[in-house]
């Protein structure tokens, strides 16, 4: 009898091949985008760490404006677990495109931020050199002879013996800042450190072994890290002044020095040619040697600066991403996994429905209720664990590699498949609740009844009038056909309203996908044309005097505006946010022109940007604590909120400032208006600029706007794998609902055939239906598509990021055009599978 019972089972499967496909299919589809989409970030977040690992990537590096001694060597190697790494660098224009290029010193024995070799090798001789990959697209190669200038350097030509990447540098889009040329560092390179004639150190790496055991994007990483980087800022607390001190004391000893000597000299002339005339002569002399005394003596503290691995340069943008791949996958696999299990769960249901003859046949035969049960249940095992194991493999070996195959620009090249056991148990768990759990509840409810009563048909639903036969006007101009359609479907309703949420589930995933692409792109577009209107924004030097003469230089120059700007901190009793921009001018009504506040900047007070204010939970009127650049702090009220879609601002007046900080103001940055300008022309003023003395560094928004671009573009492998499997499980979700359709009413479509319709007739008998539902679907699943969106974008928003929820309509149009696409498709195969029905076996009594 057992052996009777499975040969009925594969019968089963090979007569309705078909629909065990599309349950397979089903499951398969949501499995992948779930388990796939879970893996992209492990493996994301494992390259990097790799990585990370075998270059020896260094926790904090540590800066001073004045140089490093080995003072500060001996202090913060003092800090437990500390292993310090010093280092050299400059600055140079290469001599053969005046691309700014950072060239380190390159010791054997480093163990930290250790080169990763792609061609050639590392440097044997002194006047060898390694350039970054980069540079190859600067038109080097290996054995080109690579020329500098530079005083700091002792060789200056070398040959170019190898290609490198470097972990301090992450993204190929991004290499750093530097006072010289441009402002932005182009490539990097590595020449021996014997080549380097400076006594001081230009940076020191720290490395903390302790903290290697945890993800360099964890937030245990992160928070141990932080206090590391408390107890370096301890160790050198009091070094900036010592060091002031020092510089001072060395200028003075050297122009002690040479005081006398001049004395000496002036002694000796006024023996040979009298004391007026020997003191004029060496007026000049003495004149300077007094000016050197001044700016000895003037010589500020200077500024210690502390980098975590997260200011590295494109650090913190692969984190970011990653991040928000991370928060995507949270919650678009999950709803597109509904759906599947819920058109899974409802064809299983059906399929049970439609063996009722078989099953009451089972139970008259003298089977027990279990061995009916059992070719149910391995039916559902089957499609479930094939479905599943189909989707895991799937999924986990191709979607992350088509993210990393659009992220090329990214050093960590080490592809880690990872197998994200939870999703998978997860996933597994789900799709076996849906398969057996609608063959557990359905045939629960079968077996309770009586042999006869199971081998008999269900008694067709009773009609009723529906609310448009109420609608004169509009019933009467309806066919015969149309207004059978129209109450067939309100008749069914469970069945109407399970493809109405199939559709409309399948439209808004599709829209959803457009609608993160879309939303991500328009945070770059409404903070660089709705909040901000100017080109550039200029630091400036102590000494800017004229500095309007100097950047109206520019034919594109249009006019600026002088502001004090700093970066500071802004705290409450519970909460902190660092790296916030301090803006504070003493013309407000200029500055409309170049910032849009949602809120007047006050006399009084302080205005946050809208993400600000969330993360420190404040209001209008609670009051804040402010730090500033040399740990000064104040309390402010909050006068304002104002909305911001890019980083973390406060904007204040200058009375407020000075205020707070006794008198602190002065126009430290100037807001820059031009003309639309090229890349090559924006370089070229910045060069200009830069080279005038006045400038420390000119930054443009268009190339912010660029990264902010690049970071969308990056997401758009992941939107279109979205969108592509969404549109699959959209086809399989209608053609599989088509078929359970067709399937259940058999009889009643052989019976209209039997009655002189048509072929076609008879296929518009279901696509009427299916027009109206593929309609109403469309429709519900526009407003679906908007919210599953806005709720996405809330959880992939960073830190400093908010996302618009905006949804372009190109993307409306798509959504219902491949809907639509579909629901013709599987209406044609529909249209030939109805030609070809036995209407005899069909109609044929089943008592």
């Amino acid at each position: 009898m057992k052996n009777n019972l499975s040969q009925s089972l594969w019968r089963s499967v090979r007569q309705s091949l078909g629909r065990f496909i599309a349950i397979v299919l089903i499951i398969m589809l949501g499995v992948l985008l779930f388990v796939g989409i879970k893996a992209v970030s492990p493996d994301l977040y494992g390259s990097a760490d790799r990585y990370i690992s075998q270059q020896k990537l260094s926790d904090l590096r540590v800066v001073s404006t004045a140089g490093l001694t080995q003072a500060d060597v001996q202090r913060v190697k003092k800090v437990s677990g500390a292993q310090v790494q010093p280092e050299k660098s400059v600055y140079i224009l290469d001599q053969k495109r005046s691309d700014v290029a950072q060239l380190f010193a390159y010791r054997k024995s480093d163990t930290q931020n250790q080169l990763k070799l792609k061609s050639g090798h590392l440097p044997q001789r002194n006047d060898e050199i390694v350039l970054d990959q980069l540079a190859k697209s600067k038109g080097y190669q290996l054995g080109d002879t690579y020329r500098v200038k530079n005083n700091n350097l002792k060789t200056q030509t070398y040959r170019v013996v190898g290609f490198v990447t470097s972990p301090l540098f992450v993204d190929d889009e991004e290499r750093g800042a530097a006072n010289i040329g441009d402002g932005s560092v182009a490539y990097f390179a590595y020449l021996p450190a014997t080549n380097f004639k400076s006594s001081v150190y230009t940076a020191l790496s720290v490395h903390f072994p302790q903290l290697q055991n945890h993800s360099s994007f964890s937030s245990t990483y992160k928070k141990q890290a932080q206090r590391k980087l408390a107890a370096v800022k301890k160790a050198l607390r009091g070094r900036a002044t010592a060091r002031q001190t020092n510089l001072q004391q060395q200028a003075l000893a050297q122009i002690k020095q040479q005081q006398q000597q001049l004395d000496q000299q002036k002694a000796q002339l006024t023996q040979a040619i009298g004391a007026t005339a020997a003191t004029q002569q060496l007026a000049p002399a003495q004149a300077k040697l007094t000016a050197a005394r001044q700016q000895a003596t003037a010589i500020e503290r200077p500024t210690y600066t502390y980098t975590k691995r997260a200011g590295n340069p494109g650090f913190q943008g692969y984190g970011d991403m990653t991040m928000r791949i991370a928060a995507i996958a949270n919650v678009f696999p999950l709803f597109f996994f509904l759906i599947a299990g819920l058109i899974t769960f409802t064809t299983m249901t059906r399929m049970i429905e439609e063996d009722r003859g078989q099953i009451g046949t089972l139970k008259a035969l003298g089977y027990t209720k279990w061995e009916i049960a059992r070719n149910y249940l391995l039916y559902g095992i089957a499609a479930a664990l094939l479905g599943t194991v189909l989707g895991v493999v799937i999924g986990v070996n191709t979607l992350p590699l088509i993210v990393f195959k659009a992220m090329t620009q990214y050093v960590y090249t080490a592809v880690v498949l990872d197998y994200p056991v939870n999703a998978i148990w997860l996933a597994a768990l789900f799709s076996f609740f849906v398969t057996l759990g609608a063959v557990s509840i359905v045939l629960t409810k079968e077996l309770r009844e009586k042999p006869a009563a199971l081998m008999l048909p269900k008694a067709p639903k009773a009609g009723k009038r529906i609310l448009l036969e109420r609608i004169g006007f509009i019933w009467r101009r309806l066919s015969f056909n149309q207004k059978v359609s129209y109450r067939n479907l309100f008749r069914f309703k469970a069945r109407m309203w399970m493809a109405i949420i199939g559709i409309a589930g399948g439209t808004a995933l599709i829209l959803t996908g457009f609608g993160i692409r879309d939303s991500i792109s328009q945070s770059g577009i409404n903070q660089f044309q709705q909040i901000m209107h100017y080109q550039a924004v200029v630091s400036l030097n102590d000494n800017a005097k004229n500095i309007i003469t100097t950047l109206a230089q520019n034919p594109r120059y249009q006019r600026s505006l002088g502001l004090y700007t700093d970066v500071v901190s802004v705290s409450t009793s519970q909460e902190k946010v660092s790296e916030v921009s301090l803006d504070a001018t003493d013309q407000p009504q200029a500055f409309k022109d170049y910032v849009s506040l949602t809120t007047k900047l006050p006399q009084s007070g302080l205005v946050l940007s809208n993400k600000l204010a969330k993360l420190l939970n404040v209001q209008t009127g609670d009051t804040v604590t402010v730090t500033n650049s040399d740990n000064q702090t104040a309390q402010v009220k909050v006068r304002g909120i104002t909305t911001n879609y890019a980083g973390h601002f406060a904007y204040m007046s200058k009375a407020t400032l000075n205020r707070l900080f006794s008198g602190r103001y002065q126009v430290n940055t100037r807001l820059v208006k031009t003309q639309k300008q090229s890349a090559a022309q924006e370089n070229a003023y910045a060069k200009k600029l830069l080279a005038s003395d006045k400038v420390v560094h000119t930054e443009f928004i268009s190339k912010q706007k660029r990264a902010i671009d690049q970071q969308a573009a990056k997401l758009n492998p992941i939107v279109w794998i979205f969108i592509f499997l969404s549109g699959l499980l959209s086809f399989v979700v209608l053609y599989n609902l088509t078929n359970i359709n067709v399937s259940e009413r058999i009889r009643e479509l052989s019976t209209i055939k039997v009655l002189g319709f048509f072929d076609n007739e008879v296929t518009n008998y279901i696509v009427r239906e299916n027009v109206v539902l593929t309609i109403f679907g469309i429709v519900v699943g526009y407003g679906l598509g908007n919210l599953l969106t806005a709720f996405i974008l809330r959880q992939a928003a960073t830190s400093t990021v908010i996302f618009p929820l905006t949804i372009g309509w190109q993307g409306y149009i798509i959504a219902a055009v491949m809907t639509i696409v579909f629901t013709v498709i599987v209406m044609v195969v529909t249209h030939f599978r109805l030609k070809r029905v036995d209407m005899i076996s069909a109609l044929a009594a089943k008592e």
